[in-house]
């Protein structure tokens, strides 16, 4: 069974973060009618958010739910 390494899931959540940061700042632009309030509103968002998909993605990855167990190839390795 393969495992995602920690640094992967960090680097998958802040590229899913930005662009959500993007829809939340956008949604709260036309909400609002304000850029200020929909900035603060998006990266406020953005940080806490990261460290939740973080923390998700790590539960995840210890699951076996939908996963296919595959048997080890002739010259497969882990580091």
């Amino acid at each position: 069974m393969e495992q995602e390494k920690p640094y992967r899931s960090l680097v998958k959540a802040f590229s899913w973060r930005f662009t959500g940061t993007v829809d939340t700042i956008l949604i709260s632009w036309l909400i609002t009618g304000q850029a200020k309030w929909a900035l603060s509103i998006g990266f406020v968002e953005l940080f806490t958010k990261v460290g939740l998909y973080y923390v998700h993605e790590r539960v995840w990855n210890r699951l076996n739910f939908g996963r296919i167990a595959t048997k080890p190839q002739a010259g497969d390795y882990h580091i």
